[in-house]
C-alpha cells in the first residue's frame, strides 16, 4: 500500500457559537492543511497521482474557504466551523474531487495553529 500527502493553507475567520469562551468572538487562522491519499497500485508513470494533480485538487477545495468568514457558508449554518467540521468539509468535497482517480481519500488534517489539529477520517464503506 502507497501513502501520498500534500500540505497546504487557507486563512479565514470564524466564531465558534457554543464553545462558551474566547472562541465564541470572531478571530481567524492560518490554517495548515494535510491531505492522505492510498493506493495499491502504481500506474504506467510508478505513481499512485501526480502530486500536482493531488494539489491543484486540494487547492480547488480551498479556494472554497480561503479568505471568508466560515460562518457564513451554507455548509457551516447550523455546524460549528470548528478544525474538526473543516476537516470533514475538505474531506467530503475532495472526495468528490478524486473519484476519477485511482487513490483513496484516507485523512484530512486541519491544523489552526502549530500546535492544534483536528483530523478526519471518512467513514468505513
Amino acid at each position: 500500500m502507497y501513502e501520498i500527502a500534500v500540505h497546504s493553507h487557507f486563512s479565514g475567520a470564524h466564531r465558534l457559537r457554543y464553545l462558551h469562551g474566547k472562541c465564541e468572538d470572531l478571530h481567524g487562522h492560518n490554517w495548515k492543511v494535510e491531505v492522505s491519499v492510498v493506493s495499491n497500485r502504481l500506474g504506467k508513470e510508478s505513481v499512485a497521482i501526480d502530486f500536482g494533480v493531488l494539489k491543484q485538487k486540494v487547492e480547488k477545495v480551498l479556494k472554497l474557504l480561503d479568505h471568508r468568514y466560515l460562518n457564513d457558508l451554507p455548509y457551516f449554518s447550523e455546524k460549528e466551523p470548528s478544525s474538526e467540521n473543516i476537516a470533514k468539509y475538505i474531506f467530503d468535497k475532495l472526495k468528490a474531487e478524486l473519484n476519477q482517480y485511482p487513490v483513496n481519500l484516507k485523512k484530512v488534517t486541519a491544523w489552526e495553529s502549530e500546535t492544534s489539529c483536528a483530523t478526519y477520517y471518512g467513514r468505513k464503506e
